[in-house]
């Protein structure tokens, strides 16, 4: 273990080197703007397994992982005459958003700008400097969602016009998480993959691969139809989620992976964006339920990420209420179906929590075994550093066994993950 942490370490040490000048221009560069120091580590009240987080991929992600001929294809970051850094990935190029990296930056430096490598925090893209800034949060393990290079669910790999370039992003990107990202810390990382959305079929033998490889997760979209696939109502997708069931591969569901938002005004601020996540879930829930895909497959675990937990009653009792009067005489597979929707809904689907203290309050009608915590780092909806006393808001009157389920137990049953040891 410790020769493999050593050598991640060196090579990224190498790579951050080299990203001071990774294609820049002749003359002066604007100068970086400064982090603010680790903060003190936070006091455990608890083990977390954070349930959604997020990647900044590094520079040196498709080194040596794509067949030679596609080398000279793979995306770059390369950088312009202001000193800028961008992901070059064809023909378009791609920036890394300020707000998906202000841990470690004073406020006022928050931006949705493009960001460089050196002006964001290490733990963002290498793995020893996340795990560190795991343990100053008192984060026992998480599970790691792509960023804007491949998007939520792998869609603009998917979606190159050179579908074999893109299938092999999708693999390159799979072995450099294994690998990279969780393969040094096996205990703390919790694998979760891309899928190839192109080819349910393909996309199916990926899953049972990477599954064997020792994936436990997929990111997949909540809605297909953002991207121009077709609908979760079409069996389309079915070899697929096929696939997911046999391996026990949960499928992970983030807010906004459909590319939709339910704010309707061009002009609205992002803060409205951002306070509607709850309704991406709503929606991404009720489209999942009634395609009948939960119910086909029994065994399919399905993550709403980011959405939070207090709509879920509400969501119950509407369901409830719709099979019983709207739907009468028109209700498809469920007439046949042992269970209800609003069943079917509380027993497939996990719901996560950055701040919820109402789905706390709320969680014998929604399920203690379905809620989990979040700490989504490096985002600017993160509660890193504070995550420990965050959580210890939520949970700490609940009784022990409950609040340890919530903020650890679950997700480690869910995603077949090592439970903290005693002394963490």
């Amino acid at each position: 273990m410790a020769s493999t942490e050593d050598a991640t370490a060196a090579k990224s040490a190498s790579v951050w080197e080299k990203m001071a000048g990774v294609g820049a221009p002749a003359g002066p560069r604007r100068k970086a703007k400064a982090l603010l120091p680790d903060p003190d580590p936070r006091d455990r009240h608890r083990p977390i397994i954070s349930v959604d987080d997020h990647i900044v991929e590094p520079p040196d992600i498709f080194e040596g992982r794509l067949p030679d001929h596609l080398v000279d294809r793979a995306p770059r970051v390369i950088e312009d005459e202001h000193g800028n850094q961008f992901w070059e990935v064809g023909a378009r190029t791609q920036a890394t958003i300020g707000l998906a990296a202000v841990v470690g930056k004073p406020v006022e430096d928050w931006t949705v700008d493009a960001v460089r490598f050196d002006e964001i925090r290490k733990g963002c893209w290498e793995i020893n400097s996340r795990v560190h800034d795991m343990d100053l949060n008192g984060i026992w393990a998480s599970v790691c969602f792509p960023s804007a290079l491949p998007g939520f669910a792998g869609r603009n790999f998917s979606k190159l016009p050179d579908k074999e370039l893109g299938l092999a992003l999708v693999r390159a990107w799979n072995q450099w998480h294994i690998e990279e990202w969780a393969g040094p810390y096996p205990d703390r990382i919790v694998p979760i993959q891309l899928p190839w959305l192109d080819d349910p079929v393909v996309g199916a033998e990926e899953i049972r691969r990477n599954a064997a490889a020792g994936f436990k997760a997929v990111s997949f979209s909540e809605n297909p139809v953002g991207h121009r696939y077709p609908s979760l109502h079409s069996g389309h997708w079915d070899p697929f989620f096929q696939a997911c069931e046999e391996t026990g591969t949960v499928v992970c569901l983030h807010a906004g992976s459909s590319t939709w938002s339910p704010v309707l005004a061009a002009d609205a601020p992002r803060a409205e964006h951002t306070t509607l996540f709850a309704v991406n879930s709503i929606v991404a829930a009720a489209d999942w339920l009634w395609s009948g895909i939960p119910l086909r497959y029994p065994d399919l675990k399905i993550v709403l990420a980011e959405g939070g937990a207090s709509w879920v009653p509400m969501m119950v009792e509407r369901l409830d209420y719709v099979l019983d009067h709207s739907m009468k005489g028109d209700t498809g597979f469920w007439d046949s179906a042992e269970l209800s929707p609003s069943e079917v809904f509380l027993r497939s689907f996990f719901f996560c929590m950055l701040d919820d203290p109402a789905g706390v309050a709320l969680r014998h009608t929604i399920g203690v075994d379905h809620l989990m915590v979040e700490s989504d780092y490096p985002h600017s909806d993160s509660t890193w550093p504070d995550t420990q006393p965050t959580v210890q808001r939520m949970l700490g009157t609940l009784p022990p066994d409950e609040a340890d389920r919530i903020a650890y137990g679950n997700a480690a049953a869910l995603f077949r993950h090592p439970l903290p040891p005693a002394d963490f």
